[in-house]
């Protein structure tokens, strides 16, 4: 069958963060940029999706393309090693460190950076031809995002932090479910269809991804957008990355982990009970 047990799955997500920490510089740094400039665009397609309709939810629907393109091509998020090299770590792999990871982590993040930004400048280019117009309604858009996200929690307060936050636990709890659902399959089309259903509710739902956010607030600077980098950086990306992790390392990896990988014995009857031989 296709379908991949939790207890395999859990080995699997174990053995991709040990493989992750031990991958060469070179290889990571190219990994995770064409990742952010993958995920960039799916969202530069969301939202022209969203702005050409005037329905969230069909950008929502076909947003998770740009993800199974970079899973299946093998590309690296933060969001997903924020959740699986920690567990290479737990489960004490040879030559695992707390150094290796966090290695792994700031490689990612200048990779994911780089790419999302090459994005980014791209279709600042496409929305403004070239710089010589005004944004059209999709740049409009981005910029208009980009100050409801950072000036607009900014205004809120401690209340607007802590939404920020959430938003990104919750992110990457569904992100992350997305990387591990498509271990659950063989198929690629398993794999597509596992991916779709959490990246659909992280996106719709407008929880917080560092690596989208990467995309988003410069490309939004540059379109036009009323907010400055280091309101980007305060008030949106350090936050989320912060939530990322938490999301990611508890709802998904933690509780995998935890169960199904180091699953407690039975207890009552179940486990005094002789196992059955095949005859009975």
């Amino acid at each position: 069958m296709a379908y991949v047990q939790p207890a395999e799955f859990a080995a699997k997500m174990i053995d991709a963060g040990e493989s992750k920490v031990f991958m060469s510089t070179k290889d990571t740094l190219i990994r995770s940029y064409m990742a952010g400039a993958i995920l960039a665009l799916a969202a530069a397609f969301a939202i022209t999706i969203t702005v050409n309709t005037g329905q969230p939810l069909v950008g929502a629907l076909l947003f998770p393309v740009g993800f199974c393109m970079l899973y299946l091509l093998g590309f690296d998020l933060l969001t997903g090693v924020f959740t699986l090299v920690p567990l290479a770590l737990l489960a004490k792999r040879p030559g695992v460190t707390f150094g290796g990871m966090m290695r792994n982590w700031g490689l990612v993040f200048v990779g994911n950076f780089a790419g999302a930004m090459t994005t980014a400048i791209f279709m600042a280019i496409v929305f403004t031809m070239g710089f010589t117009t005004e944004p059209n309604a999709i740049g409009v858009k981005i910029g208009q995002i980009g100050e409801a996200r950072t000036v607009g929690y900014a205004a809120a307060g401690a209340g607007g932090m802590l939404t920020v936050f959430i938003r990104a636990v919750m992110c990457n709890w569904m992100v992350s479910t997305g990387v591990v659902a498509a271990m659950m399959s063989t198929s690629v089309s398993g794999k597509i269809m596992a991916m779709w259903m959490p990246i659909l509710v992280f996106f719709y739902m407008g929880f917080e991804h560092s690596i989208v956010n990467m995309f988003l607030f410069p490309s939004g600077i540059m379109l036009g957008g009323e907010f400055t980098w280091s309101q980007y950086l305060l008030y949106n990306e350090f936050p989320v990355i912060i939530g990322n992790v938490v999301g990611g390392l508890t709802f998904v990896g933690g509780m995998i982990y935890s169960t199904h990988y180091k699953t407690s014995p039975k207890r009552g009857p179940m486990a005094a009970a002789p196992l059955s031989s095949p005859a009975e």
